[in-house]
């Protein structure tokens, strides 16, 4: 299928890409709406504020894990068919979360069953739209459309889920989300899939299981600085009564992901012994070796670090500090939710007339100017209005770079290497998003300053972060592959990338 002026063609497109647009917001919700429910579910499920957060961290470790191994499915079983089951094992989840009278039923059905769902319909959402559409300006109007959805999602997740909570209780929204996946997976019938060429590979089992505790520790060892801080151990690390790690010593975080490392380097070993004996993969190694993907990644890595920190940081701050409850936290950030979606609904406009680099350029710098007006203007005393020009330039940053940046690394590989990247891609975003609001959180908890310094000292640990993939994105090559076309060979890598140049 591709994009046209003509206005059938158009509607056709867009009947196709809204289903991937709303099952991208109901996962990026998913993933942020239960923070405002925990002392209402905790209370309801006679368990502890921990055993939910527990759940909370289940989830992401859960979506994390698999999400690679998620996205090769694709290759097997198809993306749309892939698409179908991860919305209906997600909806099965929800079905049972929504009843739970333990949190034992509430970590089966949200932490496990939602999780492994948002692993398997993920990856096909961008894997789609790249194989659907074969001009950058086509993507960029559809994946600024699903762009726009992951980053309203997660934005608007907390506010969603604080009035549903308030007004009704925390297990109407399981309800509202089984709902909206039932419309979707109706709604998907109009999906029209190209068709896949070639052999189908076999399931890599010994890399998914290599690549899943890799990320599984990583990710854990990232969402523990919460508790233990990044550098220091704020209390003891203890594991069945014995004490690990003493109050003092090094983090328990970097245990964590040093095991991870360790699975991760025998994951790429394994990959390597098995390519040299011609067996099929998780990931191919020459993705690696792209420098227009890797730097895409980099990109992607920074700007959902930015964007979760800065809105974490943000909405502890209108809490601890002003006293806003959830609902209200959630109308104050309304202005940088506008400025996401803004951008995102202009992302074909942008891309008609300036590269992909440098509205990803012009993404970084204006979150780093939306969050220096936050620094400069907003103060305790302030009123709600010295709020919005911040938060508005902030969002409109995020933005224009939660589509070029995606758009940069799907584009930079050949189709048949889509089911092995956009996994890839996805988890890096995982990543981004853990580290953001377990690195502000380590630097709230760690600064000593009076009244709102600690979250002056985050958002500027954010601005030195944004700043560096700035740097990123000024090193993405001035000319790259728009698309390196459906009949690439799956080892022609870079060659066939080249073949098709483009300006980004």
């Amino acid at each position: 299928m591709t994009d046209s002026r003509n206005g059938g063609a158009v509607d056709t497109a867009r009947s196709m890409v809204w289903p991937l647009a709303l099952a991208q917001f109901v996962a990026s919700y998913a993933a942020s709406n239960m923070n405002v429910a925990i002392s209402a579910i905790a209370h309801e499920l006679s368990t502890t504020v921990f055993g939910v957060q527990t759940a909370i961290t289940l989830f992401t470790l859960t979506m994390a894990a698999l999400m690679i191994p998620g996205s090769k499915l694709t290759d097997i079983w198809g993306r749309k068919r892939c698409f179908v089951i991860g919305l209906v094992i997600y909806g099965v989840g929800a079905l049972l979360a929504l009843p739970a009278q333990s949190i034992v039923l509430l970590v089966i059905g949200y932490s496990i069953f939602e999780g492994v769902g948002s692993a398997l319909l993920i990856p096909p959402i961008y894997i789609l739209i790249t194989v659907s559409f074969p001009d950058l300006t086509s993507r960029a109007r559809y994946f600024g459309m699903v762009s726009g959805a992951a980053g309203l999602g997660a934005a608007a997740g907390p506010l969603i889920g604080g009035t549903i909570t308030s007004a009704i209780s925390w297990r109407a929204s399981f309800g509202l989300q089984v709902l909206a996946v039932a419309w979707i997976i109706l709604m998907a019938r109009r999906i029209a899939e190209p068709a896949q060429t070639g052999r189908r590979p076999r399931f890599d089992l010994t890399g998914a299981v290599l690549s899943a505790a890799g990320l599984f520790f990583v990710v854990l060892g990232v969402l523990q600085s919460r508790t233990y801080g990044f550098f220091v151990a704020r209390q003891d690390f203890a594991i069945g009564g014995t004490v690990l790690i003493p109050k003092g010593s090094i983090s328990p975080v970097w245990l964590f992901v040093a095991i991870g490392a360790a699975f991760l380097v025998w994951f790429i070993l394994h990959i390597r012994s098995a390519e040299r004996r011609g067996r099929d993969v998780l990931l191919r190694l020459r993705l690696f070796l792209n420098r227009t993907g890797n730097l895409g990644l980099g990109t992607q890595l920074v700007q959902w670090l930015t964007m979760q920190g800065a809105f974490f940081v943000i909405s502890v701050y209108l809490q601890e500090i002003k006293h806003y409850n959830a609902v209200q936290t959630g109308l104050m950030l309304t202005p940088a939710i506008v400025g996401v979606l803004v951008t995102s609904a202009a992302a074909d406009r942008l891309a008609r007339r300036h590269s992909q680099r440098a509205l990803i350029m012009a993404g970084f710098g204006g979150a780093v100017a939306g969050m220096g007006l936050l620094l400069g203007v907003v103060r305790s005393d302030t009123g709600i209005f010295s709020w919005i020009p911040g938060l508005l330039v902030l969002g409109a940053g995020l933005g224009v770079m939660l589509t070029s940046s995606v758009n940069v690394v799907q584009s930079a590989f050949a189709d048949s290497d889509q089911g092995d990247i956009s996994g890839l891609s996805r988890s890096v975003s995982n990543l981004g998003s853990s580290l953001g609001t377990a690195l502000v959180g380590s630097v709230l908890v760690a600064a000593k300053l009076p009244g709102g310094g600690p979250f002056a000292a985050a958002l500027t640990v954010l601005v030195v972060i944004t700043l560096i993939g700035l740097v990123i994105a000024v090193l993405l090559p001035r000319r790259t592959a728009a698309s390196p076309g459906k009949t690439a060979s799956p080892r022609a890598g870079d060659d066939a990338t080249a073949s098709r140049a483009r300006s980004l």
